[in-house]
Parts: structure tokens; sequence; C-alpha cells
């Protein structure tokens, strides 16, 4: 390594079954280092070993407990920087909030900018995150921010399935941008996107159309998150009416609820892909023959590699 502090990689609460697949893979020890929820629902973190002048990486996703895990890692941000380490960087594989990018109503916050500002002025150097869910999040940090894609653990998976015939279906208009950039373009195959309606904050969205050819073909379903199925069990119920044969589903981040996990087993989806960014008690392979996750530990992990030693991340994008 060209670098003469040391790599040091620790965990939030929320990521450490990731956390130990990416230092497993990079092979570092994981850092020491301790939360604790007090009986009054305050939360405790203590690093367990010395950190001075050395770059540190703090890994902990924003999803199924998001104020509590960005609390915590708010906490961690400060404890490493008071502790005198030369840089820390924040890897969130899921930042939930990226949801909240931007004033569409009156009289309401922006929350991902708001995160921003409390990320900085709690002593972050650099962020890395995964598939957030509005691009435009990056330019709320004043800090670097590196954007990775599990469009490119998927591509990967997707060749390697062996799929004839196939077609990329983006859920709406929303991730069309994305599913032609990332999927169609790449591999070289067409694109269908879901006509759906929304109605309110709480009411599930609805397929009403498919706007391409799916008739015959193997439709291979991409979005960035769920929680409900809701959209993806209706888009693939109308990809059958429409004439796909097999369904396949890839969705970056996995925040399905047990509801959702009930509705995907009732759904003409054959197969959902998701990757471990978060660690879902609720949905994974031990609970739902439909799921099968492809690990973001090599992706997280060549990022850190090429932030530690100065190198571009460009490659990995290629």
């Amino acid at each position: 390594m060209n670098n003469n502090t040391r790599m040091m990689v620790f965990s939030g609460s929320a990521s450490q079954g990731l956390t130990d697949k990416i230092c497993t893979y990079l092979g570092v020890a994981r850092g020491k280092n301790n939360t604790i929820t007090f009986s009054d629902n305050n939360t405790y973190v203590k690093i367990g070993e010395k950190v001075r002048g050395e770059d540190v990486y703090i890994i902990q996703t924003i999803g199924l407990d998001p104020n509590n895990e960005f609390m915590e890692l708010s906490f961690w941000l400060d404890a490493f920087r008071r502790s005198s380490a030369n840089s820390v960087t924040a890897i969130i594989p899921y930042f939930g909030y990226a949801k909240a990018d931007q004033k569409d109503e009156s009289r309401v916050s922006i929350r991902a900018r708001v995160c921003a500002d409390f990320l900085e002025n709690a002593g972050v150097d650099r962020v890395v995150m995964m598939d957030l869910h509005s691009a435009q999040v990056q330019g709320f940090f004043r800090r670097p921010v590196d954007h990775l894609y599990a469009s490119d653990l998927f591509r990967k998976h997707i060749i390697n399935m062996n799929l004839e015939n196939y077609v990329i279906v983006s859920t709406d208009e929303g991730f069309a941008k994305t599913a032609r950039k990332e999927y169609a373009n790449k591999l070289n195959a067409p694109l269908a996107i879901g006509n759906k309606q929304r109605t309110g904050h709480d009411e599930r969205a609805e397929v009403l159309d498919i706007i391409g050819n799916v008739e015959g073909k193997t439709a291979v379903v991409v979005d960035d998150f769920t929680i409900s199925c809701g959209t993806i069990k209706d888009t693939a119920r109308v990809l059958k009416i429409k004439g796909a044969e097999e369904i396949y589903a890839f969705v970056s981040h996995n925040m399905l609820s047990e509801k959702g996990v009930k509705e995907l087993e009732k759904s003409e989806i054959d197969m959902l892909f998701t990757t471990d960014t978060v660690d879902n008690p609720n949905a994974n392979e031990r609970t739902c023959k439909k799921i099968k996750i492809i690990s973001a530990a090599g992706l997280i992990g060549d990022a850190i590699r090429r932030i530690h030693e100065k190198e571009s991340l460009s490659d990995l994008f290629d």
C-alpha cells in the first residue's frame, strides 16, 4: 500500500454481517467497538482500540430502524473524530432518507439535506453509498460522496443465468432511466416500462399497463428497493397478462416486510434477487424460497481499498 496510515474497518449495529464479509474480502480484522442501548432507549457507543492517526471506515446502513441507526452512525463519527482518527469515511450501504430529496409539498422538510448537514457536522470526511433512490442527494454533501451501483453485481448474475429472449422491465417511469442506462443498454436487451398510478402517501401504486413488448419473453424486473412487494407483484401480474413467461426481479435493497414476503410468495415472480446492504431478518434465503441474496461485500470492499490507496473508483463502474 502507498498509504502510511492503517485501514481500520468498524461496524455499526445494523451492518455487522456485511462488515464481517467485507473484512474477510479485504483480509483485515474487524475493528473493536461496542454499541449499547440503555433502558431509556439512549444509545451509547465506545471504540475498543486506538484509532489515532488511522483511516477509519465505519459501516452502518440506514434501513429497518432508520432514526436509531442514523443517530448511532452520528455518534460513531463524533467518537472517531474525538479519538483523533486521520480520516473517517461513512459507508452507508442503504440510505433510507434518500427518498426525501425535495420539497414536493408545502411546509415539509428536505430530510436528506438535513441528514447530510448532520453527518458533516458530526465529523465525516467522505461518504460511500449504494443505489441512492435519488442520485441528487450526492449534491447535498460538501464532502466527497462515492455512489456505487448494484447493477454491476446484477448484470453479471443475469449474464450467468444464460437467459434467452429476455426483456428488462422498469417498474415505473422514475426508474426507467437507470434501467435503460445500467441494464438494457449494457446487456443489449430491450426495455419495457410499467405505467403506474399513486393517489397518496398511504395508497399503494397500481400498475395499469406495461409499455413495451413482453409477449413470450422472460421478464427481468429491476428496481432499487421494495417494502410491501406491492409494485413488483403488480408489475408481475400485468406482465403475465401481457404474455411474459418467466419473471425474475432484481432489487438493490432488501427492505421487505413480513407482509411483503407473503406477497412475494403469492406473486407471479419466480425469484427475487437482492443484496445484503440491509440485514433483514424478515426476508432472506431462510425465510423465503423465492429470495436469493447476492453479496455487495466485494463491491464495497473494492471501494474501501481504492479510497485507502488513493486510487480511482471509476474502474468499478466500467
